[in-house]
């Protein structure tokens, strides 16, 4: 893969997988949020990010 091709990877990762999301409401937040957009619920827990088997 030529190196544009793994930095836009590396860049759409970030943005797709490093977030948190909102244990009431479901909604996606960024990765510094201490409060849901949505709610204003603080249940809030990282996206999980590894493969379920």
């Amino acid at each position: 893969m030529p190196v544009q091709d793994l930095e836009k990877l590396k860049l759409a990762q970030r943005y797709l997988l490093y977030i948190k999301i909102c244990r009431n409401c479901g909604s996606k937040n960024s990765l510094k949020a201490v409060k849901c957009r949505r709610c204003k619920s603080r249940n809030l827990r990282w996206k999980h990010r590894e493969l379920k088997k």
